[in-house]
């Protein structure tokens, strides 16, 4: 009997180890921004995030944290304790909150007040998907988000 169930063991161990091979990384790029409302001086944006899974197996998600720089200086941060599942060889969208302090306005306004005049302003999204013990996913993404003319339309992304 002690054979038995060390043999069941040892193929369970084993076949476990089996689902934890390389996988290829997930793609996360940001999809949009929407305002949420504020409190007092804050500023408050949805984070669209388009993840993107080019595996074979379904990827389960629990929670996420995300940081925003723009123009090399930190924006936003936002956590959102949102589960779900990319598919297979699919894609969903996640929206996370993020916070912009009067602060960070400041800074990004007086980082604008150069003399050169910008077009668009560099980006750079980091943080992580939650996942359990080994399965926390970290991302990051860079780009560059287009200025609109006066009074014209939100930021985008080209």
């Amino acid at each position: 009997m002690p054979r038995l169930l060390a043999t069941v063991l040892l193929i369970l161990g084993l076949s476990a180890c089996a689902s934890l091979g390389p996988r290829d990384p997930l793609r996360i790029d940001l999809a949009g921004l929407e305002p949420l409302p504020g409190q007092g001086m804050e500023m408050r944006f949805a984070v669209k995030l388009r993840v993107q899974n080019p595996n074979d197996q379904a990827i389960s998600y629990n929670g996420v944290a995300l940081d925003l720089e723009v123009n090399g200086q930190p924006l936003a941060s936002g956590v959102s304790d949102v589960s779900g599942e990319v598919p297979r060889y699919g894609e969903t969208v996640i929206s996370v909150p993020v916070t912009i302090s009067a602060f960070s306005m400041f800074r990004q306004a007086w980082g604008m007040t150069s003399n050169t005049p910008r077009q668009s302003l560099p980006y750079e999204l980091s943080g992580k998907l939650g996942g359990g013990l080994f399965g926390t996913v970290r991302f990051s993404d860079t780009g560059k988000l287009t200025l609109p003319p006066a009074g014209g339309a939100p930021l985008t992304r080209p």
